[in-house]
């Protein structure tokens, strides 16, 4: 069941534009290098994992001290509005949207008709029936397939604009990051709250547009996401930050092992197509409100929220010593030993915490907090116990 389930690869990407025959770049792609940053191929990106200088440790620690720049243009951008849209969007996730005010965002999925998650995405809520939607970049082929599916089907839907578009994405997170990105605004960030957004004016770059920013991030800390879609003023911007003491980039390497700290997800590791929202322990996404309406898998999903019973089932979080867990890894029952009990979605040495830290799915009655378990790792058997998620408390910035 596991291997099935749990262990799909990843979804093939659209290239749009590439630095090289075989890999998608960024704006920033060619500063990665300047900076002596190891390039690996990540969603068909030449992305950097580490930078000259820092080991994975310090570059996790750095963002958790001070700030770290974070290049994630590789997600995809989208604006979808028109008449209909939020009706149209409450199809395809199980999150209440009318209620979301404006300059508001949301965690989200996208649903198949079985309740498998297509993508997780980040929802932002503009206007009425106007939205922009980040999506993951493995994922972009099929999630733009998708929508252009769902909105062919969809009734309503002829009055509905659904574009996507490239640019300058960056993610500014840590303690200090509200410090640093003042000093490039007269927006007063101090007023910008977790999950609100705003347009600003990035002073200096010679640009009279306003850019998109959106106070969250995939690490646990405070931090922005910023938009910059004018390609040059994204560059001055990210060349300017790195001028500040308090700054460092940061590659993937350090992005996963921070977003495992908090308890996160990421595609193609604890989310698929055949794995629904409560199986991967995200209850939270079908918002209360929609719990006797009609969305895609609705059926399924909220079958299984009034069944927990039926569950057999759920992502956990996992704690060890020793080698650390990697994706794949089998999960025993430690009073026996010939029993898989589940398998691991990733797993990462901690910085914060010492030991490793990672997620999986674990079958009934194993799933408690403090149960004892067994992961498979190097033809080994090395406990582990099953913990409580974030494993480090989040530090968002709220009123």
């Amino acid at each position: 069941m596991f291997s099935r389930r749990v262990l799909l690869s990843w979804p093939k990407e659209v290239r749009h534009y590439s630095s090289e025959p075989s890999l998608l770049s960024t704006p920033f792609t060619d500063l990665h290098i300047k900076l002596k940053a190891t390039m690996v191929d990540f969603a068909g990106y030449s992305m950097p994992v580490l930078y000259k200088g820092q080991t994975h440790i310090e570059s996790h620690k750095w963002v958790r001290a001070n700030c770290g720049v974070f290049d994630v243009s590789h997600m995809l951008q989208h604006r979808i509005k028109g008449p209909n849209t939020t009706s149209f969007l409450q199809k395809l996730c199980p999150t209440d949207l009318r209620s979301l005010k404006p300059f508001h965002s949301t965690l989200s999925v996208l649903l198949n008709n079985n309740g498998g998650v297509i993508d997780d995405c980040m929802i932002t809520k503009h206007d009425e029936d106007s939205f922009y939607i980040v999506t993951n970049a493995g994922c972009r082929a099929k999630d733009i397939e998708f929508i252009k599916s769902e909105l062919s089907n969809y009734n309503e839907g002829s009055g509905i604009e659904h574009n996507t578009f490239e640019g300058g994405l960056l993610a500014i997170q840590g303690p200090k990051a509200q410090e640093v990105v003042s000093k490039f605004t007269s927006s007063d960030l101090s007023t910008l709250y977790f999950g609100q957004s705003r347009f600003i004016p990035l002073d200096g770059f010679g640009s009279s547009e306003k850019f998109h920013i959106a106070r969250g991030g995939y690490t646990g800390e405070d931090g922005f996401e910023i938009s910059i879609p004018e390609i040059g003023v994204a560059r001055d911007f990210f060349l300017a930050l790195l001028q500040s003491d308090v700054v460092k980039p940061i590659g993937l390497a350090a992005r996963d092992s921070l977003r495992l700290e908090a308890g996160m997800c990421l595609y193609g590791h604890e989310l698929n197509e055949e794995i629904t929202p409560v199986e991967a322990s995200l209850n939270w996404l079908v918002s209360k409100s929609r719990r006797s309406d009609s969305f895609n898998g609705s059926e399924k999903i909220l079958s299984q929220l009034e069944n927990p019973k039926s569950v057999s089932f759920k992502r956990v979080g996992i704690k060890s010593k020793g080698p650390s867990p990697r994706q794949g890894n089998k999960i025993f029952a430690s009073d026996n030993q010939s029993k898989q009990i589940g398998v691991v979605c990733s797993g990462s040495p901690s910085p914060t915490l010492g030991g490793n830290v990672g997620q999986a799915f674990i079958n009934k009655p194993y799933q408690k907090t403090g149960t004892e378990v067994l992961i498979e790792i190097r033809g080994k058997l090395r406990p582990a116990v099953v913990s409580k998620m974030p494993f480090v408390e989040p530090k968002y910035y709220r009123p």
